[in-house]
């Protein structure tokens, strides 16, 4: 039972990490045009 002290605040610090990258990566442009990347991949230069 003492476990779940240390394992619920670790567990939400990482939900809020997790959400603040993911923040980044759409304030960054990450997936401004995914289309594109998918279209690079199948032409081969």
């Amino acid at each position: 039972m003492d476990i779940l002290y240390l394992l619920i605040p670790l567990s939400v610090l990482l939900v809020f990490v997790i959400i603040g990258v993911f923040w980044w990566a759409l304030q960054s442009g990450q997936f401004d045009n995914i289309e594109r990347e998918g279209e690079r991949v199948l032409r081969g230069d």
